[in-house]
């Protein structure tokens, strides 16, 4: 007998047995009593009860395998019941969806034929087995919480795009979405469902009822009376909306809520038998091991002692060995099966960590993996771990939310536990975690819909809501004064959130003990370290993510993201001040930065990602004689011919195919992912890789190559292919940091790969996060608008007249409505303000724009390198402000952060320095500076802080926005220059719309008309460059005439068309957006007029001081400006001001949209220039 997979031959010719007491000391080889003991101790009978010693037949090596084989086949009869239990069934033993002809519509199956996601209108899919008689149940896991109808439907039933299941006769349908049961009509039943919810699918074809459970908990009988008979028999089915995902489980998994029987009565069976044959081998061989596990051998004395499980170890006893050698026989088959794995062995190591304490506690569980893969064939050990991870992510993912979390607690222990195993973590970091599972799963903390479900009602007793709050600054805020009453409320409340913090930091922490492990790359041992591992798997998920952007199925969710975030940034923190310890020359993660050479080496491939400065193939042509005087980078002359987008699309499909037919092995390695057409989000958490269509259409396009790089004379490797010297360097080689621009300091920054990771996390924060930061502040914006609601109510409480008895109890009915969604609300806020807006997580979210700002920085000091950094790190620093401005208040303040003033002066001189940069090309991104710089001024705190950047740049900032307007988003630019000068101009101070103050109040203050903070320092900077500039002052005011022309003319024929429509006889109503652009144009036309009143203001010298050098070239300017004014304001004068005239029509027609729009606003635009003039004019004489 051979050993399974270990190389190490077991044979019996190795291990002859001796009776000798003193050969037994020597080799560790028993005697032949001792060991006949130890066998009957290791292998009993079922019963338990071992025969007396004279009547048990003696046990050797030699008839151990014989004595194995009677054992299991005891009691093992349900081969005879088999026929038995398939009574009331039809179809294949094995159930899976119908991939060949039980679907309608667009749908993505899994490659194990359970999982599907939904790629059409409302898609619907049947299993491939049905039932006729008796009670039978299958489970449904969530994955997505949009619209779908889950039940059951017979052969007959018809559906196409419109019409699914429960939509027609004999098919019924619960649908949680809508909260609704449906069998051709609909009514109310059972309970909202949720991602990460399990529903049971029931159906009692002896009673004729369908009912269905929601994780566990009845939600009582939906349908009764259901056709039985002759030729009915029922399938479970599914129908689903566009991008919604489900897994089923029919029985080829240990359901997680089996109905098995209660009080007497016969419980559900699931529509697929559990191998019962197997499972009980299986348990009686895990009986086994564990004797082996609790039975030491002490050989001196010559006896069996009892041990501690949790001290064992297989200290190379030959007898000890041999024995597991004989069990792991029979036992590794096994575990290659799914359904065993779930129920038998991670249900074994999870009752080893319950003892509880630390999971390095518990070393049995390293000692089984080492046995694991020293006893069974390499294919099953793979088999195993895989199966055991795809068990342990589905509970977590699948788990009920409860007040300790302790579920969710126990299955990341036994993660960690199985990662701490070197040659399993690198196993399952090469070939699993990324490439089969969604291992980012592990990092996230669903959001609980239902608080009752998840304990929170005793976790937080106490419920508090704050006031409105707005978020522009401190000067907005209406301080009111708190109720003792109020002030216990809160205190009772923010304990209670409290509890629940310490709670969620338990699960965090053991999220980032995983990727802890996962970056660590200290074990070197038979291979690549784990954290160049996991490099190249997070490079290859960020691609997925980035070039898939489009397509809903393949990304990974951005709930998910933001907690893989903070958890990636907590871990590589640990990593990068552990090496600051021990190379204190280097930086500390407070002092963190991307260097600019890994945008330009290509070591790291950002894919087909934008740069500032364009393409990069087009940058590495125009920059090629930069990159080799700087930073030494040749580029090879091969690639810088010209490539057309048709040529581009050649050369990836033969760049594919050339990496599949070179590189088959590596194909392999990732579950042939190349071959496939992306990652998708399966609700299984592996990949879907069938796609059905009832069009025989296929919508999937061919998966783009992995990222192939540009060649340079520099070792420029793949993905798959980079190694640790690759990255870290060694010998002279800088790895990731060559080519080196003279630019930047000659200090060490940190290990290479954390590096890499940084660069990573700063992708994955504008890949989705930001997009999900903004998302959750939603219900905080519920509980402002139902606290708003209570208060309205209960003021009408208090002043229902008392006769008015019918009201009074209207009003206190929706009282207890709002109290209740107020409850409700409140604790889910809690949870979210946890989970999403703590202040540890406001600190990362700090510390990542610290960063970016860093590397912005640093990247702009190299010249015209600077165009290789990508876009995504301008987009970043910008984003990351917003959402610590907006997002995270009014639980955490951003003032309180350290160095805040410093961070936000370092951001607007970034913005103020690159909105206008020439090295930045893109549209994009160019548009989101200058609309950031905008934002920057609009509050007093920000606008300080662009006072206060060095006075060059101020200036010019200043010149950049006065240049002419032509090839440039000129709305942006005036709307900056507004904001410097309102609340100087001529009745330019309102916060609320003064025509609006006595009709319509609650219209009058809209979100653009912020408190005035004109900035004198800025208007100095405009009035010193208008007056020294004689060029630039007659090109910026021809622009904003030009431009104000436009707008004004647009504006009135705008109007005209408004008014048409509504004289019009037959009802007619005017399109909403032509509103909207309608009042824009106006507010442009005013912004234009305030430009033109903040001129001549700040120099009116340009215009009246006629003895400057140039008085003749200034007086004929001076003409055309009052000519081009004179004829434009007469135009708005006369248009304005002229009685019942047209726009006098309009304003008083009170559209919505057009609430802006009236005489007042542009009446004192026209007047304030008008008075500046003609002050100036008699000033000068």
């Amino acid at each position: 007998m051979t050993s399974r997979g270990a190389g190490t031959a077991l044979s019996r010719k190795n291990y002859r047995l001796s009776t000798e007491p003193e050969k037994s000391k020597v080799a560790g080889i028993v005697n032949s009593r001792l060991l006949n003991d130890y066998l009957h101790r290791v292998f009993s009978s079922a019963d338990g009860n071992q025969p007396a010693a004279a009547y048990r037949k003696h046990l050797t090596f030699q008839n151990l395998q014989e004595h194995l084989d009677r054992l299991l086949a005891e009691e093992n009869g349900s081969e005879d019941s088999q026929d038995q239990l398939t009574e009331g069934r039809l179809g294949p033993s094995t159930v899976v969806l119908d991939h060949t002809s039980g679907f309608e519509g667009l749908l993505l199956v899994d490659d194990d034929l359970l999982g599907v996601i939904g790629h059409s209108n409302f898609g619907s899919i049947r299993a491939t087995t049905c039932v006729y008689k008796g009670k039978w149940v299958y489970e449904v896991l969530i994955s997505s919480q949009g619209l779908m109808q889950i039940g059951w439907c017979t052969l007959n039933c018809r559906f196409n795009q419109e019409e699914g299941v429960g939509d027609t006769p004999d098919s019924y349908a619960y649908d949680g979405n809508r909260v609704r049961k449906w069998n051709v009509t609909t009514t109310n039943y059972g309970k909202s469902w949720a991602a990460g919810d399990i529903v049971s699918c029931l159906i009692d074809l002896e009673e004729g009822t369908i009912a269905f459970c929601l994780n566990g908990i009845s939600l009582g009988t939906a349908f009764d009376n259901i056709t039985r008979g002759a030729g009915m028999a029922y399938f479970p089915a599914i129908s689903l909306s566009f991008k919604e995902s489900v897994a089923f489980n029919f029985g080829s998994r240990p359901l997680r809520y089996p109905l098995v029987m209660r009080r007497g009565v016969e419980g559900y069976r699931p529509l697929q038998d559990p191998p019962v044959a197997d499972l009980m081998k299986a348990r009686k061989l895990l009986g086994f091991l564990k004797n082996v596990i609790h039975t030491g051998i002490d050989v001196t004395e010559g006896k069996l002692v009892e041990k501690d499980a949790s001290t064992w170890q297989l200290q190379g006893e030959p007898t000890v060995l041999i024995t597991l050698a004989h069990i792991f026989n029979y036992f590794s088959p096994l575990m290659c099966k799914v359904y065993l794995v779930e129920d038998v062995l991670m249900t074994f190591l999870l009752s080893i960590l319950e003892q509880g304490g630390a999971v390095e506690a518990h070393p049995l569980i390293q000692q089984l993996l080492d046995l694991m893969w020293l006893l069974m064939e390499e294919y099953e050990v793979h088999e195993c771990l895989k199966q055991l991870l795809m068990s342990l992510l589905r509970a977590y993912r699948f788990s009920p939310i409860i007040p300790d979390l302790g579920l969710q607690i126990h299955y990341l222990r036994l993660t960690i536990a199985v990662l701490k195993h070197e040659k399993s973590r690198k196993y399952l970091l090469s070939n699993v975690l990324f490439d089969v599972l969604r291992s980012v799963v592990f990092f996230y903390i669903k959001s609980p819909l239902r608080v009752e479900e998840a304990g929170l009602q005793e976790l937080i007793p106490t419920t508090w809501w704050p006031n409105r709050f707005t978020k522009e600054g401190k000067e907005s805020k209406e301080v009111k004064e708190e109720s003792a009453e109020e002030r216990l409320r809160r205190r009772a409340y923010e304990r209670g959130c409290q509890r629940l913090k310490k709670r969620i930091e338990v699960v965090e922490g053991l999220q980032v003990q995983i990727l802890k492990l996962l970056l660590n790359n200290k074990d070197r041992g038979g291979g690549e370290a784990s954290r160049y591992i996991f490099l190249n798997k997070f490079r290859k998920f960020l691609q997925e993510n980035a070039s898939n952007r489009g397509n809903l199925t393949v990304l990974c969710p951005p709930e998910y993201m933001v907690c893989f975030l903070h958890r990636l940034i907590a871990a590589l923190r640990f990593f990068w001040d552990g090496h600051k310890t021990k190379a204190p020359a280097a930086l500390s993660s407070e002092e963190a930065y991307v260097p600019p050479q890994l945008f330009y080496n290509g070591k790291v491939d950002y894919f087909d990602l934008q740069r500032l400065g364009g393409l990069l193939s087009h940058l590495k042509k125009t920059l090629k004689d930069d990159l080799a005087a700087k930073a030494n980078v040749l580029i090879d002359p091969a690639e810088l011919q010209a490539v057309t987008m048709d040529d581009l699309d050649e050369d990836e499909e033969s760049a594919t195919s050339a990496a599949q037919s070179q590189r088959p092995s590596a194909a392999l390695a990732i579950g042939g992912a190349l071959a496939r057409p992306g990652w998708l989000s399966s609700p299984t958490l592996g990949r879907a890789n069938r796609f059905l269509s009832t069009a025989a259409v296929s919508l999937m396009n061919p998966r783009r190559p992995l990222g192939t790089l540009e060649k340079v004379k520099v070792r420029t490797l793949s993905v798959e292919q980079r190694t640790e010297e690759d990255i870290e360097g060694s010998h002279g080689n800088e790895g990731l940091l060559l080519g080196r621009p003279p630019e930047e300091p000659d200090q060490p920054i940190t290990e290479n790969s954390l590096l890499e990771v940084l660069d990573g996390i700063v992708m994955m924060y504008n890949l989705s996060v930001h997009q999900q930061l903004g998302k959750m502040v939603g219900v905080s914006d519920d509980v402002n608008e139902y606290a708003m609601a209570l208060k309205d109510t209960e003021e009408k409480i208090s002043r229902c007249p008392k006769r008015r008895r019918d009201i009074h109890e209207e009003l206190l009915k929706s009282q207890k409505v709002f109290s209740e969604k107020l409850n409700h609300l409140s604790r889910r806020l809690a949870w979210i303000n946890v989970t999403i807006y703590s202040k540890e997580k406001m600190q990362d979210i700090y510390w990542l724009l610290r960063v970016c700002i860093r590397t912005i920085e640093h990247g702009d000091r190299t010249g015209s390198l600077f165009a290789f950094m990508p876009e995504f790190y301008l987009s970043v620093a910008m984003n990351s402000y917003s959402a610590l401005k907006n997002y995270f208040s009014p639980v955490n303040s951003m003032e309180e952060l350290p160095g805040y003033e410093e961070t936000l002066m370092r951001l607007a001189a970034i913005l103020a320095k690159h909105f206008a940069d020439s090295r930045i090309v893109g549209t994009d991104i160019r548009d989101s500076l200058m609309q950031a710089l905008a934002s920057y001024v609009c509050y007093p705190h920000s606008l300080r802080a662009v006072e206060r950047i060095p006075e060059e740049q101020r200036i010019s900032m200043m010149k950049n926005l006065l240049a002419p307007y032509e090839q440039r988003p000129w709305a942006q630019t005036n709307w900056i220059l507004v904001r410097l000068w309102r609340g100087c101009g001529f009745g330019y101070r309102y916060t609320r719309l003064p025509h609006l103050l006595k009709t319509k109040p609650e219209d009058a203050s809209l979100p653009s008309l912020q408190k005035p903070c004109p900035s004198t320092l800025l208007q100095r900077h405009m009035a010193d460059l208008l007056r020294s500039d004689h060029d630039l002052a007659p090109s910026f005011l021809n622009s904003v005439l030009n431009q104000l022309n436009w707008a004004f003319s647009e504006f009135i024929g705008m109007i005209q068309e408004i008014q048409q429509a509504a004289e019009r006889l037959e009802r007619n109503f005017v399109d909403s957006r032509q509103l909207k652009v309608c009042a824009t144009c106006f507010d442009l036309s005013v912004s234009l007029l305030r430009v033109l009143e903040m001129t001549v203001t700040l120099a009116p010298e340009i215009f009246l001081d006629w003895n400057r050098p140039s008085s003749e070239l200034l007086l004929r300017r001076l003409a055309q400006v009052f000519a081009l004014a004179e004829r434009l304001l007469n135009q708005v004068l006369n248009r304005v001001t002229a009685e019942r005239n047209l726009f006098d029509r309009v304003v008083n027609l009170r559209l919505p949209g057009l609430e802006s729009v009236d005489h007042y606003p542009i009446l004192v635009a026209v007047t304030g220039i008008l008075v500046r003039l003609l002050v100036d004019t008699d000033a000068q004489g």
